[in-house]
């Protein structure tokens, strides 16, 4: 029998492991039937995620990020609505339960941010109440005892003079208050699982990075699994362990944060990396953009959603949908024919800048290079970004 570390057996060890698996979902789909036709909201989405870690999930607005978040927690409502797959939470599949189930699920064990404060707080409702409405209901605290948790968690979250403003309505609150707010309202049962949706939308920059250090503090010093919806990957540099690139409602690049700045695979990413403004450039200089646009989801073109955007696409693109699998052994996972930093993938640009083929010529008129076939060889290894 193999033993593994400290004495314990092999089949021991790997019990451990399973038992720090908080949340795994399995070929999610998720589907809304409009007049117009099938819109594939989520297709075939599956990962993991263990206890105490970070996950950021990145993409364009309607890849896909937040109705993959709200399917998990069966939050998207409607007859029209169709949910397929499995969601595991704590070895329990959120998708096979009742109503009644959840609800004693959401607040106390998962919880979210939602994107815009101003329309998930009530506005008739002053704040402390609904920080502590989660508490009341589920752990029994008594009204007193409440408020007095309630002016714990907004001294917490920072917000100044959280005693005088703990009787106040949401809109006499600044945007970046308001948000504190939500977070607060999300932690005050101590969740094992938080979802932030876009939690940094529409404040100013110097609060989104406030907001943002709340948030991983809160994560640290709770040892809570916390997943962030974003559309920018400076967000989750650095502050998320591993990082879903999705696009028209599939992952396409999956690995640790690390892995995906240092050895980005997946062309879509390699866009997402370029578009990110750099103090480096010269001032006025254009952002570089992503050449066309997103796939309208309930008319998605055969083969790689990516293809009619994609700076590398080949025939093979227009035909054959890649599916998402490993490319070592680190877990780094990508769903491409001709990933970033490849030779197939040098050739396949080469090919395309003979060709002129728009996308193609724009991204070496981004780089500032030759547009010839000499471009390639001033390519770094890792790819463009």
């Amino acid at each position: 029998m193999t033993i593994g570390v400290e004495g314990t057996t092999a089949s021991a060890a790997a019990k451990t492991i399973l038992d720090s698996e908080i949340l795994r979902v399995e070929d999610l789909h998720t589907s809304f039937f409009l007049p117009i036709g099938e819109l594939q909201a989520v297709r075939g989405v599956s990962f993991s995620l263990h206890r105490g870690r970070s996950l950021g999930i990145v993409g364009e607005s309607g890849s896909g990020k937040t109705v993959l978040a709200r399917s998990i927690m069966r939050l998207n409502l409607g007859a029209n609505v169709e949910i397929s797959g499995s969601a595991f939470f704590e070895g329990r599949d959120l998708l096979v339960l009742s109503r009644r189930e959840m609800r004693r699920i959401w607040g106390s064990d998962i919880a979210m941010i939602f994107q815009d404060p101003m329309t998930s707080l009530n506005p008739m409702v002053k704040v402390g109440r609904q920080v502590t409405e989660h508490l009341r209901k589920h752990n029994g605290v008594g009204r007193q005892e409440a408020k007095r948790v309630a002016l714990d968690l907004l001294n917490e979250v920072r917000i100044p003079e959280a005693a005088s403003r703990i009787d106040r309505f949401p809109h006499e609150l600044s945007g970046g208050m308001r948000q504190r707010v939500s977070i607060a309202s999300a932690l005050a049962c101590e969740p094992s699982l938080l979802f932030a949706d876009e939690p940094t939308t529409a404040l100013d920059v110097t609060v989104q990075h406030q907001i943002l250090n709340l948030l991983s503090r809160e994560q640290r010093q709770r040892n809570m699994t916390m997943v962030m919806v974003t559309h920018d990957l400076g967000v989750v540099a650095g502050r998320t362990d591993d990082i879903l690139v999705m696009y028209a409602g599939k992952v396409v690049e999956q690995a640790s944060t690390v892995e995906i700045f240092d050895k980005t695979q997946h062309p879509y990413t390699e866009a997402l990396m370029r578009s990110i403004p750099r103090t480096a450039q010269a001032s006025h200089a254009p952002l570089v953009a992503i050449t066309g646009r997103p796939p309208v989801a309930t008319h998605l073109p055969k083969g790689c959603a990516f293809s009619p955007r994609c700076p590398y696409v080949q025939p093979r693109c227009h035909e054959e949908d890649p599916v998402l699998a490993p490319t070592g052994t680190s877990g780094h996972k990508v769903a491409c024919w001709y990933p970033v930093g490849s030779d197939s993938n040098r050739e396949a640009f080469e090919r395309n800048l003979s060709n002129r083929l728009p996308q193609t010529l724009a991204v070496a008129e981004s780089l500032g290079a030759d547009q010839s076939s000499e471009t390639l060889i001033s390519l770094p290894e890792g790819g463009l970004a």
